[in-house]
């Protein structure tokens, strides 16, 4: 199966398939959750693909209805049989241990260690993957194949794991265009030891923002990794105010490591230039994607669009979290990540920028009655003359409706000419001075 598309022309010094798998792998370890030392290691990685500035958020910070927990420590945590075999180590595996595990000591029987255990009856060899961040209480995650086998007898528990006063950490780049309209890109950095749906996010952003470096560009692109949910809704309350001035497109980035057709879901809104960039990429050359109304679950385009926000921000996926069998388990592992798709993704979303640079908003400057294009030198007298109507068919449906209400994304969804032609036909004019460009287009802020 090859569904590793769209390829089209990476610039020459583009990152590879091997880059990718070497930073996945340094990643892949690593002990995340929503705050700590494993997150805080992750985006000093990070850090290495681009300029992130840290932003720490202390315990106890109120965040519009929620406050910043404290941070979590794990030192070991561990159950030895009754037979003295140490199981469920989280240095073997993170997920073994509950995410946010209060600290614990002791013997217990075999029920009552049963009562503190996670499994999928469904999903028989899957550790799953099981958070407490706002209750307290201590657990273990296990295979429902070992759980089933445990012996009866006392166990010994070992959660060595503390919660301290320290912060949440954010981290942010923001690569500056030659305007003030921002597109966000944000991920999340908070689930350990998973591939698709935790490290094709932060790896995708981080490698986009170095190939948008590379590239001319008008837009400023905000990236931002937090812990999900509660580092997005800390995000917005402090950079909310902001966002909802400048914000003119915006995505989650998630779920892009396997090899499957893409899927986009929408904004709250739904017909934002967020929107209309995005499924214009998706679709363009008879490309096939599942396109999703927005719906308020999922990861953190729910905040984004809460009510009070309402941001244009989307999330452009290839199988959508839940929508995919090994989704918070350790079956989210190395050997089931397309390092191919991840580069196929990266160049979607490179492709998304692309079209939201060049969707720009014109005025037609001779609007009364049809322009002379062949006093201008528009007009071909003699040559191909399929190519010739196209060029033709562009421009006249460009002049038609540049009318300072329409962006080019609207005259290519009108016309059905591709966006490529439409930029094409922008330039010729504005050359010749029959259009000029006004305002923002895709003005989506509130």
């Amino acid at each position: 199966m090859t569904l590793v598309e769209p390829r089209r022309h990476p610039p020459k010094d583009d990152v590879t398939a091997d880059q990718l798998a070497g930073y996945f792998r340094r990643l892949f370890p690593l002990h995340r959750s929503i705050t700590g030392a494993g997150v805080r290691a992750t985006h000093d990685i990070l850090g290495e693909i681009l300029p992130l500035e840290r932003i720490e958020v202390a315990s106890g910070t109120p965040v519009f209805d929620w406050t910043v927990p404290p941070e979590w420590v794990v030192r070991e945590a561990y159950v030895v049989t009754p037979d003295g075999r140490r199981i469920l180590d989280v240095a073997d595996n993170n997920l073994h241990l509950l995410n946010y595990a209060a600290p614990f000591r002791g013997r217990v029987d075999r029920a009552e260690l049963d009562a503190h255990l996670h499994s999928l009856p469904d999903q028989p060899d899957a550790i799953p993957y099981v958070t407490s961040y706002y209750e307290r209480r201590w657990g273990f995650c296990i295979a429902e194949s070992m759980r089933r086998a445990l012996p009866e007898g006392d166990y010994e528990v070992v959660v060595d794991t503390e919660f301290m006063d320290g912060a949440l950490t954010i981290s942010e780049a923001v690569l500056a265009g030659t305007e003030p309209d921002e597109v966000l890109i944000s991920t999340y950095t908070c689930h350990p030891s998973m591939a698709n749906h935790e490290l094709s996010g932060p790896l995708v952003a981080a490698f986009l923002y170095r190939r948008l470096a590379a590239a001319p560009r008008r837009l400023t692109y905000r990236f931002v990794f937090v812990p999900e949910t509660i580092g997005s809704i800390a995000y917005l309350s402090l950079r909310g105010e902001h966002l909802k001035q400048h914000l003119i497109a915006g995505y989650v980035v998630n779920c892009l490591g396997l090899e499957a057709r893409f899927t986009y879901k929408r904004s709250r809104r739904g017909t934002t230039v967020a929107d209309r960039a995005a499924i214009h990429a998706l679709t363009r050359d008879g490309r096939k994607a599942d396109i999703l109304d927005f719906f308020p679950s999922g990861s953190d385009e729910r905040q984004y669009c809460s009510p009070g926000f309402d941001l244009p921000v989307g999330s452009i996926m290839r199988t959508p979290y839940a929508a995919f069998p090994e989704y918070h388990t350790s079956l989210d592992g190395p050997d089931r990540i397309s390092f191919e798709a991840l580069l196929g993704s990266l160049d979607l979303y490179f492709e998304v920028c692309q079209v939201l640079e060049h969707n720009l908003l014109y005025r037609n400057l001779s609007p009364y009655g049809e322009p002379n294009l062949g006093r201008r030198g528009l007009y071909p007298t003699l040559g191909a003359a399929v190519q010739s109507s196209r060029r033709i068919d562009a421009m006249m449906w460009l002049l038609n409706l540049a009318d300072g209400t329409h962006d080019l994304l609207a005259i290519a969804e009108r016309s059905g000419i591709d966006l490529e032609s439409l930029i094409a036909a922008a330039a010729d004019c504005q050359e010749a001075e029959l259009i000029a460009r006004v305002g923002h287009a895709g003005a989506d802020r509130q």
